[in-house]
């Protein structure tokens, strides 16, 4: 097999393209994965983990791909990144207050998005499309635009009481979701949270807190050439050595026909890539 590139991982670059165009970098080589789709690729892991932060080698990867010492310290690796409702910004406690400037306390998006079946999600105003890609939704629609992740997270906290904030990622990496009505599931929510949305925008503001209508959904393909029927995960931990042939991309996931494995997990992990 030939060495295509070497060097800690990272999340997968992508471009909607139809379908989703997908890249990985490596030590400074750019790798168009599509390109590998139907080759034996493998990655082999060469046991050594640096901070994506401070650099540091450390033996374990926590919130994908810090130390520990930074994943204690860092407030992007704090549980209101999981759960935006509960930031403590306001109460003059965050780990980073400069970062949350820059990255929690400015616009984002409230979406419904369909890719094990519908769910409400989250994420800055310029992480479209790019956050519906990395989830492997098939279809997107964009239903409130927000100040603050905070608030973003308070407009989720209402709405998941009827459909779900997670993906079923099992579910997602066998085949394509069935096409849903995103605008018409919307309105029907919009009804059912009708008062409690109401109470979100009396408390921050009209402009704080915006429904949006007339939204068009987005659709989304993915090179894939077979969907498992059983979805075996690869773990670089347990397993140095991933390689099979590269049936498919989705979300951030590889899809050998030996199992899959999800790049992001293993954000600075040194692997070689392999193909050939």
């Amino acid at each position: 097999m030939e060495l295509l590139a070497s060097g800690p991982l990272q999340k997968m670059a992508t471009q909607l393209q139809e379908p989703v165009a997908y890249s990985l970098s490596l030590g400074g080589t750019d790798i168009a994965m599509n390109a590998l789709l139907g080759q034996h690729v493998a990655l082999q892991f060469q046991g050594k983990i640096n901070c994506i932060h401070c650099g540091r080698d450390t033996r374990k990867s926590f919130s994908q791909g810090y130390c520990y010492p930074c994943f204690k310290r860092l407030a992007r690796c704090d549980s209101c990144i999981v759960s935006p409702e509960k930031c403590h910004y306001f109460e003059g406690s965050c780990r980073e207050p400069e970062w949350a400037d820059r990255h929690c306390m400015r616009e984002h998006i409230v979406y419904l998005a369909n890719s094990s079946g519908v769910k409400v999600g989250i994420t800055r105003g310029d992480q479209l499309p790019t956050r519906w890609i990395d989830q492997g939704a098939v279809q997107a629609m964009p239903i409130a635009r927000v100040h603050t992740r905070q608030q973003s997270g308070l407009v989720e906290v209402v709405l998941k009481q009827h459909v779900s904030d997670r993906t079923q990622w099992q579910r997602m990496l066998k085949g394509e979701a069935e096409a849903v009505d995103l605008d018409a599931t919307w309105q029907h929510l919009r009804t059912q949270c009708a008062e409690e949305l109401d109470q979100l925008q009396q408390r921050f503001g009209l402009q704080a807190i915006q429904m949006l209508d007339e939204q068009t959904p987005v659709a989304l393909a993915y090179p894939v050439l077979a969907y498992p029927s059983k979805v075996k995960s690869f773990n670089l931990d347990k397993q140095a050595v991933v390689e099979g042939t590269l049936q498919g991309i989705k979300g951030q996931y590889l899809i050998f026909d030996t199992g899959v494995i999800n790049v992001r997990k293993f954000t600075a992990y040194h692997v070689d890539l392999l193909a050939g």
